[in-house]
């Protein structure tokens, strides 16, 4: 049998350690982008680096994301494809897009170091064209390496900043995250740091104090204790795969058909670090991708709910859109088109019905008789005159709905509407990566970075946050874990 300690997360006490069997002045939990970039920078301080990966090979969720990295504030691709941006209009749309109440201080230094992050990854071999693509949301489908992804252009955003694309593909053809985590993994590899695969940590273990001192973890079949000198980074991912806790959290994501993450998203180490005392924060919130588009040329219908009204301006960015039908409209969406406007996603999703008027469209869909009709009687009479007082699409995607119509099913429950989602909760930490107590206090020796962690998407969201604040952040906590054993040499 087992051991019965493995099934729970409680730290093991450090008088139970007779022998570390490894250690090193940094311990880092989870080889993804995060875990990567604490590694490199923990042991560009002159650290001594161990990283434990529980798959066989680094990449993590990182390697299965779109590759998009959000940058800003007047990076190289930026001005190179021809865009103005400043760290101001940057930190002014974040603080907008990743609320409600988004962590002032991440978001501060996140923006404030943006340019000298963008290069830093191009100092680890990541390279970046300067050209710009113009369908927003996802990942370019060439090596494009600039592209709206947020939101930035649509409104309210483009009130409250200066519009500027900020989502940054590395150079490399459709999705990239895999090509971004071999970029970085192979920049591991030519650092001085260990790397332990197929290892997989199951307890902290603390002194008397609560001190954090190193952990327990599982390789071939055996328990490992491993001392960190310096301090344990867990950059361990998120819960998305943890049924009890996505029930627990935040429900509504379990009704999502595609969760993005791997195995190893099941909210261990969140757990571990609970069990010494640390606290978690927006455990309720997930980023919900609902690809409405592409083709850009779509958003010129309009979306409503289980009411038949209009509910978001379509031409904003598709997870705002999935975030807006999943949390606040029950998961009930249908995109409206018109004969003119009608083509199929690009993902493949065709309309569920057509129907030659509103009266028999709303019949069909099973809304509320007269919604659809009185919705589509207002909209059009503004879209004549190319406006929108509702929810202010742009203009050039305005003009009335006519003759025979179509409605794209997109609610939760069709399988084909494909919403995308994984937790943005987690840990609470500071700028350093310190996982903080209840009372806002850090654990000695306790660091965090990436999905692992509550970052600067609080509920809002754009595509690239989480591979930006990701690294990031990931190298703000390698470099604190370090900073514990360079004064402690000093003394």
């Amino acid at each position: 049998m087992g051991d019965p300690r493995h099934d729970t997360t409680e730290p093991r006490r450090a008088s139970e350690i007779a022998t570390w069997d490894l250690d090193a002045d940094v311990v880092v939990v989870g080889l993804g982008a995060a875990g990567a970039s604490a590694a490199l920078d923990a042991a560009a301080a002159g650290a001594d680096v161990l990283v434990l990966e529980g798959a066989g090979a680094g990449g993590g969720t990182s390697a299965m994301a779109g590759g998009l990295i959000y940058l800003g504030g007047g990076t190289p691709v930026q001005i190179g494809a021809g865009f103005e941006d400043s760290v101001e209009d940057m930190y002014a749309f974040l603080m907008a897009a990743s609320g409600p109440e988004p962590d002032e201080a991440k978001v501060r230094v996140y923006c404030d170091d943006s340019v000298a992050h963008y290069h830093w990854l191009v100092e680890q071999r990541v390279p970046f064209l300067a050209e710009f693509y113009p369908e927003p949301g996802m990942e370019p489908p060439g090596e494009e390496g600039l592209v709206y992804t947020g939101g930035e252009d649509a409104w309210p955003f483009d009130q409250i900043a200066r519009p500027a694309p900020r989502g940054h593909k590395p150079r490399h053809t459709n999705a990239a995250g895999a090509f971004l985590m071999e970029c970085l993994l192979a920049a591991v590899e030519r650092c001085p740091a260990r790397v332990r695969y197929d290892t997989r940590a199951l307890h902290l273990v603390v002194d008397d104090d609560r001190r954090v001192l190193g952990l327990v973890a599982r390789s071939e079949g055996r328990d490992l204790a491993v001392r960190a000198r310096g301090g344990v980074v867990l950059c361990a991912g998120g819960f998305i795969n943890n049924t009890d806790m996505v029930a627990r959290h935040s429900p509504q994501l379990a009704r999502c058909e595609l969760k993005l993450g791997t195995d190893l998203d099941d909210g261990r180490a969140i757990r571990m670090a609970q069990a010494v005392g640390a606290t978690t924060i927006r455990m309720d919130s997930g980023e919900v991708a609902l690809p409405v588009t592409p083709p850009r040329s779509l958003v010129a219908g309009i979306l409503v709910n289980a009411r038949g009204q209009r509910f978001i301006n379509e031409d904003t960015y598709y997870g705002r859109i999935g975030q807006e039908a999943l949390f606040h409209e029950d998961g009930q969406a249908f995109l409206v088109v018109d004969e003119e406007l009608y083509q199929p996603t690009r993902a493949g999703l065709h309309a569920t019905w057509v129907c030659e008027t509103p009266a028999e469209l709303e019949a069909e869909i099973g809304l509320p008789p007269g919604s659809l009709e009185s919705t589509l009687e207002l909209y059009n009479r503004y879209a004549a005159d190319g406006e929108d007082p509702q929810f202010h699409k742009a203009a050039e995607y305005l003009r009335p709905l006519t003759g025979p119509l179509g409605a794209f099913d997109f609610r939760v429950e069709n399988p084909g509407s494909f919403y995308a989602t994984f937790t943005l909760g987690g840990l609470h930490t500071d700028i350093d990566g310190h996982v903080l107590t209840p009372d806002a206090e850090p654990i000695t020796g306790l660091y965090a970075a990436g999905r692992t962690t509550s970052g600067i998407a609080a509920h809002g969201y754009a595509s690239g946050i989480s591979l930006g604040d990701g690294t990031y952040f990931g190298r703000r906590a390698g470099r604190a874990a370090a900073a514990v054993v360079a004064r402690a040499d000093r003394r």
